[in-house]
């Protein structure tokens, strides 16, 4: 049905109302509470950009003293030239140091020639007057006489951040003394740094590893995915040239933050703060804006009860009328002749009920087709539209019987009265753990049930979908016998599945139609189920090699299955424990 548009209306409702109602509250308030919050925000983050730029210098600073304290300790180990009988004085002097100083790991004192003269560690032996030739190391290379040089920072047993440091005297004579330092001692600066309330700072060096945060274990975790975020923010800070600029941090919150680098060192300290609590006296103005628009709101309802008031006649109308469509009277107009938006809804509406009209007798023919299809199917052809899915097709699928051990001998013993129950709960649980991987349960039959996975819904991986929708059907039904063993403790459930290419489609009489697979995978699939044992799932060849490793199989003895002239492999997945 091709519906014509509705004429514009002749009087505007919005004209009516809400000129009055915006020209005389809201204009003015929204004009006022929208400059302030403009302005204040404008305001408040160029004071936070000035704040945050000055904490990511200081903080850079007091990383920097921390790392000139070491280097300064370390001068004082090559104050003298070498001589023969220096070597215990320059001993004591490097266990002093190590004493002094909980960052240094391990010091080594090289002379003039680059040859090891005392080398001291909180972690190895100690050793004077190796001779080990250190003179092509890059701490003697790259160090200059009365300077320092620091190497790049690597990560021992891929936890903790080390980094060397060489430090030269100012003669040639006295050698030069090369320290390995452990950087997680910067965890005490770091952690004593705060941005207001709950802000702080981390370092990452330059090709972007976390030295430095005051969560210490997200440091000696070293992982990459983890920091993330942390790199993604300084560079987002980097790209405005230096700007605060907002991102999110580890945990998902939203944070402003700044930069600064480590003077001689490819290290940036970014400092951080909670956007929420930076912005808390912008949030507060806004609360205060809220309120006076709260008060507006009053005025405006008062005048908006005047205008009401030649709306009831018209509201009525629809109301009683949306009611009789509601009930199903799809032939019921709603006749309202006011010019407005009020005729225009009205004209909607009519419109609608004959559309609704139209879409009853498809909405039944759908009803019908959900009396003799698997839920999922039928679902399928009306989300489509189109019943050429369920047309005869052949097509890869994987099939899973499933029935139950022991029982046609139980419902002979039992009472009605206990079989159909039992029956209802077992066919609503496994049709939930079917829904819930998506597949299609053509059929139960007694007490067994017949599955197919990738039709006639495609589904990405069907064979590892079908065993562990398998292993879900095994422990819903083993926990619902667990439930009822003084039913008969001798019930059991089994299960077998195979892939493969099957005819698949919709077949039956006028009144009865079923989607249901035809072909050899169908027969293999029903002998693996009646050839499994309670608590187990078999498979054959060609769904075990299309989940590969990804799902623990054991290979059993070859078996002889009915209607198959040779031996067919099966494999055991996941068996569940029986009880």
């Amino acid at each position: 049905m091709v519906s014509q548009s509705p004429p514009a209306p002749r009087n505007s409702l919005f004209a009516k109302y809400f000129v009055a109602l915006f020209a005389a509250v809201v204009v003015p308030l929204l004009v006022a509470g929208g400059s302030e919050a403009w302005f204040g925000h404008h305001d408040q983050k160029a004071r936070l950009n000035e704040l945050l730029n000055a904490e990511a210098r200081s903080s850079a600073a007091k990383i920097q003293d921390f790392l000139d304290g070491i280097r300064d300790q370390l001068a004082w180990t090559v104050q003298l030239p070498w001589s023969d009988d220096t070597d215990e004085r320059r001993r004591l002097d490097a266990f002093r140091l190590l004493r002094q100083v909980p960052a240094v790991v391990s010091l080594t004192l090289v002379d003039a020639t680059g040859r090891e003269r005392v080398f001291v560690s909180r972690l190895g032996l100690n050793k004077v007057e190796t001779g080990a030739d250190h003179s092509v190391s890059p701490a003697l290379r790259k160090v200059r006489p009365g300077g320092a040089w620091y190497g790049p920072v690597t990560f021992h047993a891929g936890s903790e951040p080390f980094m060397t440091i060489a430090v030269a005297g100012t003669r040639s004579a006295v050698g030069v003394a090369v320290a390995e330092v452990n950087l997680k001692l910067i965890w005490d600066v770091i952690s004593a740094i705060r941005i207001g309330r709950t802000g702080g700072a981390f370092v990452l060096d330059q090709p972007g590893r976390l030295i430095a945060h005051p969560d210490i274990s997200l440091v000696l975790r070293a992982d990459e995915a983890a920091i993330q975020p942390l790199q993604a923010l300084r560079a987002s800070i980097a790209a405005q040239s230096d700007q605060a600029t907002s991102g999110p941090d580890i945990g998902g919150h939203t944070v402003l933050a700044a930069m600064a680098p480590i003077p001689g060192l490819d290290w940036s300290v970014v400092v951080k703060q909670p956007v929420a609590e930076a912005f808390a006296p912008i949030y507060a103005a806004l609360w205060r804006t809220g309120a006076f628009l709260v008060v507006g709101s009053g005025l405006a309802a008062a005048l908006a009860y005047w205008l009401t008031q030649r709306m009831i006649e018209p509201i009525r109308l629809l109301e009683g009328g949306v009611a009789r469509i509601g009930a199903g009277q799809f032939d019921h107009r709603i006749d309202i002749a006011s010019g407005d938006e009020f005729e225009r809804l009205a004209t909607r509406f009519n419109e609608m009920a004959g559309d609704l009209a139209l879409s009853q007798e498809r909405s039944e023919r759908i009803s019908r087709l959900k009396r003799f299809l698997a839920p999922q199917v039928a679902e399928l052809v009306d989300r489509s539209g189109d019943e050429s899915v369920l047309d005869g097709r052949r097509i890869e699928v994987v099939v899973v019987f499933g029935d139950l051990r022991g029982f046609t001998a139980f419902s002979a013993r039992a009472e009605p009265e206990i079989v159909m129950p039992f029956l209802s709960e077992y066919y609503d649980a496994l049709d939930r753990v079917v829904i819930e991987h998506g597949a299609t349960l053509t059929h139960f039959s007694g007490d067994g049930m017949m599955v197919l996975i990738n039709a006639p819904v495609p589904r990405p991986d069907p064979a590892l979908c079908a065993i562990n929708m398998a292993r879900d059907m095994q422990k819903t039904v083993q926990s619902l016998l667990c439930d009822r063993q003084a039913l008969d403790h001798r019930l059991g459930f089994g299960v077998g599945l195979a892939m493969g290419l099957a005819t698949v489609g919709r077949i039956g009489s006028e009144g009865r139609l079923e989607y249901t697979a035809v072909g050899n995978v169908v027969n293999l699939a029903a002998r693996l189920c009646a050839s499994a044992g309670d608590a187990e799932i078999l498979i054959d060849t060609v769904a075990a090699h299309a989940v590969g490793e990804r799902v623990l199989l054991v290979e059993l003895d070859e078996r002889v299955l009915k209607g198959f002239d040779q031996p067919v492999r099966v494999f055991a997945a996941g068996e569940t424990t029986a009880r």
